[in-house]
């Protein structure tokens, strides 16, 4: 006996968990609802490309084509290249004179050409340089000069394209027009007017600063005019009189030492301290003699010629402070000093007896002169400090006076400097490359264009794909069924690709269908603890998705394999199977107390037969609702190791859930790429409602691009002797 299966000791399929009785309750399984897992991984993309590849390669050769059409309609553009050089001012971080000095360069700088370079008055300039406004071409013939020259201006704004360097001075731009020699021209235009604009900015800056500085020049004139002259009058008033070259204090008033009052009394004191210095002398020398006796006195002449003297030369001192040494009062008190000294020396030689009254005379006299000189010099000094109270006003007029002068001075001074650099000398612009007329077209480029087709077609269908893909959310593989929908997928049945009789193809254990129904059977057996169940519903959601085939299918390889089969057919609104005696069938079961094997038909397989359909009823709910249904459930238990129910799909029908109550175990087949998902999800839950325990899932009519089958067709060779085929029943119908 074939071992594919265990048996019971009876001869029975064992008993499994989901062999409940018929009739008996069961827990219902939780509700379950749709899980949408739209992922879209690498397997799900070569999925639906390979599924809508015809959809993807006519949106390829439909962006082809739009590509080809975009190049034949449009417009050939020329585009002219000029490149220019920008440099920078530099400015003198350091003194100019110091050999450490540098100088940076202004990256800002290039920024604002480059904006200057894009600006409407650039454009302008070139417009009316170029005479554009006479040029149909550009401005066109309707209109005013005016508006020609603002149509023409924007013809050349609107073509022009400038490159913000990266790295580097250099500037590069480009102008496009569909005539490439007035490309190269208008670029051109644009780098000459640039840099006229320049210059004649420059030149204008420097003409306002002129214009402002004379402005200045000429205020600040007035007001160091204004300013010496209440100086002037202020001084006049006082009586302040400052010698040439004079300064100021740090108070702002005149020095002391430079006003004829400190003169005078820089110029006495200095005589004083002489005078006191030959009284000192005198009187020592006068001591001296009489301490030596009477024999050392001066005579009276002598002291007389001596105090003359004294007082000739203080009054020569003093007068030197105001008169110059050619003045003829100053020439003759030298003329009296030196006679004075005549005389005194020849009373000198005279009275050589009488050194003593001498040295007295001379005492006396220097004594006199010292006097004389203190007095001086003691109201010198109250005219000195009254003329500093009345030289702190000259002293704020002063600095008023110094800062217009110093004002005026660097007015002037800078004035001259930009009359002298204030020209339009060189431009920091220089044009490094002139554009030249473009030999062919930069657009339409038709490979870019065809490449740029192809990648929107690819996109767009891709797209496409995806989004129709998307929108059928069908089943297709075993791991939709097992995310989208939470049931194991225990089969996978590949979609025949000839029409020939399906029973044929069961009857070849070769045949890819045949291979993976044997799967499918191998694989209930780990279903349960024990083995295949012995009882097993087989539906699906909606109809013509291959159950009823899948049931026979199914049947047909568990009596292959020695185990004695009943498949019953309980769709009693569209049955698969039907026997040539219409008396015999489920329904009459359903309505009597008959036996059962009085009612089943045998098959052209071994070990394998029919409870077919019978005759329609016109309730077939009502009859399936019965406790009758399960009866004969038991009883073909008692005959037959394995039961094999197939009913109508779940949508829209009460059978499948009454039948599912009643069989426990049921098989769930769906439909490749065409069961919904959420359609199943609801039969399901339908089916779970009613107490029954879901197998697993089977897919079927899968394509290759769906799962590989490549394994079904591994054969150990061609069958020696192959059994005659021959009809299953009289009617066959897939369901």
């Amino acid at each position: 006996m074939n071992r594919d299966l265990a048996f019971s000791p009876n001869g029975r399929l064992p008993a499994a968990p989901g062999d409940l009785p018929p009739g008996a309750a069961a827990p219902v399984n939780r509700a379950r609802t749709a899980v949408h897992h739209n992922q879209l991984d690498l397997a799900s993309l070569l999925r639906i490309v390979r599924e809508w590849r015809w959809l993807i390669l006519a949106a390829m050769v439909l962006g082809l084509a739009g590509g080809i059409i975009l190049t034949m309609l449009t417009t050939p553009l020329y585009r002219a290249v000029a490149t220019l050089e920008v440099n920078p001012p530099q400015v003198q971080v350091l003194d100019k004179d110091d050999s450490q000095s540098q100088s940076f360069q202004s990256w800002d700088f290039i920024a604002t050409q480059v904006g200057l370079l894009q600006s409407r008055a650039v454009a302008e300039r070139t417009a009316q340089d170029l005479n554009l406004a006479a040029n149909p071409a550009v401005a066109g013939t309707e209109g005013s000069l005016q508006d020609r020259l603002a149509r023409a201006t924007s013809v050349v704004a609107g073509g022009l394209n400038v490159t913000m360097p990266e790295e580097g001075t250099l500037i590069r731009y480009t102008y496009t027009s569909t005539d490439p020699q007035l490309a190269a021209t208008i670029a051109n235009g644009v780098a000459d007017s640039f840099i006229n604009a320049g210059l004649q900015r420059r030149f204008e800056s420097s003409a306002y600063a002129r214009q402002f500085l004379e402005r200045q020049i000429t205020k600040t004139r007035g007001d160091l005019e204004r300013s010496e002259q209440s100086l002037a009058r202020y001084a006049q008033a006082e009586g302040i009189i400052t010698l040439s070259g004079g300064g100021q204090g740090s108070s702002g008033s005149p020095e002391a030492g430079n006003s004829l009052q400190g003169d005078s009394l820089a110029a006495i004191n200095a005589a004083l301290a002489q005078a006191t210095a030959r009284r000192v002398a005198a009187e020592g020398a006068y001591r001296a003699s009489a301490a030596s006796g009477p024999g050392s006195a001066v005579t009276a002449s002598t002291q007389a010629l001596r105090a003359s003297r004294a007082q000739v030369e203080a009054e020569y001192s003093e007068k030197r402070a105001s008169l110059q040494p050619d003045h003829p009062e100053m020439i003759s008190l030298r003329e009296r000093i030196a006679e004075l000294n005549q005389q005194i020396a020849r009373e000198g030689a005279q009275a050589s007896a009488g050194v003593n009254n001498t040295l007295a005379a001379e005492y006396r006299g220097a004594a006199a002169a010292e006097r004389a000189l203190q007095a001086r010099v003691n109201s010198l000094k109250g005219q000195v400090l009254d003329l500093r109270g009345r030289s702190v006003r000259y002293g704020i007029l002063q600095r008023e006076v110094d800062t217009n002068r110093s004002l005026y001075d660097a007015l002037l001074g800078r004035y001259k400097e930009i009359g002298v650099a204030g020209g339009i000398g060189t431009s920091p612009i220089s044009i490094v490359d002139r554009a030249e007329p473009a030999g062919s077209p930069f657009k339409p480029n038709l490979p870019k264009n065809l490449l740029a087709g192809l990648a929107l077609g690819l996109i767009g269908g891709l797209g496409a794909a995806v989004g129709l893909d998307l929108l059928r959310d069908t089943i297709r593989t075993r791991e939709d069924m097992r995310s989208k929908l939470g049931l194991a997928c225990i089969g996978q049945i590949p979609k025949r690709q000839t029409k020939g009789d399906f029973v044929e193809d069961l009857k070849d254990p070769g045949s890819l269908v045949s291979e993976a129904y044997s799967a499918t059977a191998a694989a209930l057996r780990f279903t349960t603890e024990h083995g295949a169940p012995r009882v097993m519903m087989v539906t699906s959601t909606s109809p013509a998705e291959g159950k009823s085939s899948s049931a026979l299918a199914l049947a047909q390889n568990f009596a292959r394999r020695g185990v004695n089969v009943l498949l019953i057919d309980a769709d009693l609104r569209k049955p698969a199977f039907r026997a040539a005696n219409d008396e015999i069938g489920l329904t009459k079961l359903l309505t009597n107390e008959e036996e059962l094997l009085g009612h089943v038909a045998p098959t052209q397989f071994d070990n394998l037969s029919l409870l077919p359909c019978g005759t329609l009823p016109p309730n077939p709910a009502d009859l399936l609702a019965t406790a009758r249904f399960g009866m004969i459930i038991e009883e073909a238990l008692q005959h037959f190791q394995m039961v094999l129910v197939d009913s109508p799909p779940v949508m829209g029908l009460a059978d499948a859930p009454l039948i599912a109550h009643t069989c426990r175990n049921v098989l769930f087949v769906v439909e490749s790429a065409r069961t919904r998902t959420r359609q199943a999800a609801e039969a399901l839950n339908n089916l779970e409602a009613s107490g029954a325990h879901l197998l697993g899932g089977l897919l079927t009519k899968a394509s290759e691009a769906n799962g590989n089958y490549s394994y079904y067709n591994y054969r150990y060779g061609e069958l020696a002797d192959k059994r005659e085929r021959i009809a299953l029943i009289p009617h066959h119908q897939e369901g």
